[in-house]
């Protein structure tokens, strides 16, 4: 796969299976206008799954679409970031990732919308507003959720907890990295982080709450060294494909 391709799978696999993972709280969020904005990201970022999984698939050249990659890659296979497959656990540990994810994914597109050598610049362009909306509706909810009782705070700062050890994940820059940003078609990852922390603490200041301590950095997920967890979505993920090959609705 060339290197633009391999980079397009990456995105695609972290919009589709936090995606995969927000579709999770349909028909189960604690309100009915939560149900249909979580429900509404999840659909926004398989639409950018979509995307990047036809045009990785068309850019391989092996007639392998963006379904096939969606549905018939066994786990190991799959370079979503370590964040994305983690459990939902509450609501609040849910916007916590959220949070965390769409700050830096904004910031990602903001910058790869400008790259006019990428053939991504154009998804660039509505994502940037997509991600836009996702990042601020999850930072206000942190700062609502932490601002508010001593239980939601509680919850808030373990969600926190939970993903901060994901964070530096997003942000590292590997060969493949390197070569697609040497190109003029990738986007340099590390230069984003500062103005991601800032962000990210201001967020906390407002909320009341503390940036949790340094952990050690969990990678892997780009080299397809997955947790547990993403074999059981993809379990119910790939399900209906695999057991009835070539079904068409």
């Amino acid at each position: 796969m060339s290197p633009i391709a391999s980079y397009a799978l990456r995105l695609g696999d972290d919009a589709l299976i936090l995606g995969q993972r927000l579709g999770e709280w349909t028909g189960h969020a604690p309100s009915l206008e939560l149900d249909l904005a979580l429900a509404n990201f999840a659909l926004d970022l398989i639409g950018q799954a979509n995307f990047l999984l036809n045009f990785a698939g068309e850019a391989q050249g092996q007639g392998q679409d963006g379904d096939w990659l969606a549905f018939h890659r066994d786990v190991f296979d799959f370079t979503n970031c370590l964040m994305v497959e983690q459990p939902n656990g509450d609501f609040a540990r849910t916007m916590a990732r959220q949070m965390l994810f769409s700050t830096f994914q904004n910031a990602f597109y903001e910058a790869l919308s400008g790259l006019t050598a990428s053939p991504l610049a154009p998804l660039a362009q509505k994502a940037k507003k997509e991600t836009a909306y996702h990042a601020r509706f999850a930072q206000e909810w942190v700062i609502r959720l932490g601002d508010g009782t001593a239980e939601s705070a509680a919850r808030m700062q373990a969600g926190l907890e939970w993903h901060w050890r994901f964070i530096d994940e997003l942000f590292e820059m590997d060969g493949l990295e390197q070569e697609v940003c040497a190109a003029g078609q990738g986007v340099d990852r590390a230069a984003l982080r500062p103005a991601f922390d800032a962000r990210i603490q201001e967020v906390l200041a407002q909320s009341k709450l503390s940036a949790p301590s340094a952990h050690r950095p969990v990678l892997g997920g780009r080299r397809g060294r997955h947790s547990e967890h993403l074999g059981h979505l993809l379990a119910q993920m790939q399900f209906l494909p695999r057991a009835y090959p070539g079904a068409v609705w």
